[in-house]
């Protein structure tokens, strides 16, 4: 326990912050110090962003194992906050403070984590400042909104020496590491193409029109590092994936890139030569929605390797026999692979095997946790311990979601993409516009 409390501790002051907080931590009285470190190097938690994937974190900050303490829930608003502490009140014994601003979470040198899981265009910059303050992170999908963000949080992170966590929690699925283990081993040959496949039976939405925010909304702290405009109806509830760029980055970004980083992981490739997209808006024509609903993009890699992504956000359609999952097809054979478990066929198609989940995980449906999502976060608790790797760091997750980022792009200019299989950066000039994105003046990332 001596050698995992140096490991906390030396993880904790990589940065020139980090050492500032040591300093404050060791200049407190032994009462205060507990509360940081905790007789078993407890971790302080903070959770920003207290929405649909709330649920994924009762489990992990309450089991006895994780030996962590939640110090703030934190959301811009009120409702959610009240809701987030009477949820929790379920699980562990003490009371968490609300707050509003994450910046005054961040302030606090008590805490040591922060779990990300606002809004898309929140994800990267809370991030940065979390980790310039000191803190370690658990960054939910999609980590970034754009390329460059991305290449930003490989800098921070290299920078500061956090543990950065992307929230792609089938990463810790037992029974996904066995199947894309065997795969690496040969048990359906050479690996040639995967399908990554998402079906939901999303409804209408209502028509974004001006009104003034709901009661207990922070609005301004809502949009953030987003350009300013008007309250429009309905537009901090989840709908801001729908409505234009400025917050969400559409669904292959919301939920394509679960499924793209399980076929980039089974195929290990890195960065695709050719993107080629056909996307559109096909449900609900005249409604609210103004992203594209329905996606097909074909991601062309060296060594004649292929992912495909079928995304139907608004026909419920099973196509492949549920919701959400990947297929993985070899010269000897093919895997099939969601969040239930797996199933393996030979090339005639006969099943060779198959192993159920032993935990449960939410699929398509709103809201989010389970099993891989508890292994998930302990799996992180135990890398800042300095006792476990990652199983998915930041400089491999930016990279699963780099395949998220292209096919938008691609829709984005409308033309298929020749791309840089090392960078991952675009040859077209039109494309590369959108490598980044307008920030509010005052709200530009840290420099490094």
């Amino acid at each position: 326990m001596k050698n995992s409390r140096r490991k906390f501790l030396r993880n904790a002051t990589t940065s020139a912050i980090g050492a500032s907080f040591a300093k404050t931590a060791f200049g407190m009285e032994a009462s205060s110090y507990g509360k940081i470190i905790g007789a078993n190097d407890r971790i302080n938690v903070a959770i920003a962003g207290l929405g649909r994937r709330l649920g994924a974190f009762y489990e992990p900050i309450a089991a006895k194992a994780s030996n962590a303490r939640l110090l703030y829930l934190c959301d811009v608003m009120k409702s959610q906050r009240e809701r987030a502490a009477e949820k929790f009140s379920e699980h562990i014994k003490h009371k968490a403070q609300l707050e509003n601003d994450f910046r005054k979470v961040l302030d606090d040198p008590e805490v040591d984590v922060l779990i990300n899981a606002t809004p898309d265009h929140w994800h990267a910059p809370m991030a940065f400042l979390a980790m310039q303050a000191g803190k370690h992170v658990y960054l939910e999908k999609p980590v970034s909104h754009n390329p460059h963000e991305s290449e930003l949080l490989v800098a921070f992170q290299k920078k500061y020496g956090k543990q950065v966590q992307m929230g792609t929690q089938q990463r810790s699925s037992p029974e996904t590491i066995e199947v894309i283990n065997e795969i690496h081993n040969g048990a359906i040959g050479d690996v040639y193409r995967a399908i990554a496949f998402y079906s939901n039976a999303r409804g209408e939405v209502v028509k974004p029109v001006k009104k003034a925010p709901p009661e207990g909304l922070d609005w301004e702290l809502f949009q953030g590092p987003a350009p300013r405009r008007d309250y429009t109806h309905d537009t901090w509830n989840y709908n801001w994936h729908w409505y234009g760029w400025d917050y969400g980055t559409a669904e292959t970004g919301n939920n394509a890139t679960h499924e793209l980083d399980v076929a980039r992981w089974a195929l290990q490739v890195k960065y695709p030569k050719y993107v080629f997209v056909e996307a559109g808006k096909r449900h609900f024509k005249d409604d609210g929605w103004t992203m594209y609903d329905t996606m097909d993009a074909t991601l062309m890699f060296t060594d004649n390797k292929v992912i495909n992504w079928e995304g139907r956000s608004r026909n419920g359609h099973k196509t492949f026999g549920s919701g959400r999952g990947t297929i993985i097809y070899g010269s000897e054979g093919s895997v099939y692979v969601d969040r239930g478990g797996y199933k393996m066929y030979d090339r005639s198609g006969k099943m060779t095997k198959d192993s159920e989940s032993v935990t449960s995980e939410a699929g398509t449906a709103l809201g989010g946790g389970g099993g891989m999502s508890t292994l998930h976060v302990q799996n992180f608790f135990e890398a800042i311990r300095g006792n476990e790797e990652l199983k998915q760091p930041i400089e491999q997750g930016v990279i699963s979601q780099h395949l998220t980022h292209l096919p938008n792009i691609a829709y984005r200019v409308g033309k298929p993409l020749e791309v840089d299989t090392e960078t991952g950066r675009i040859y077209d000039r039109d494309a590369m516009k959108l490598w980044k994105r307008e920030y509010e003046p005052g709200w530009e990332p840290p420099k490094l």
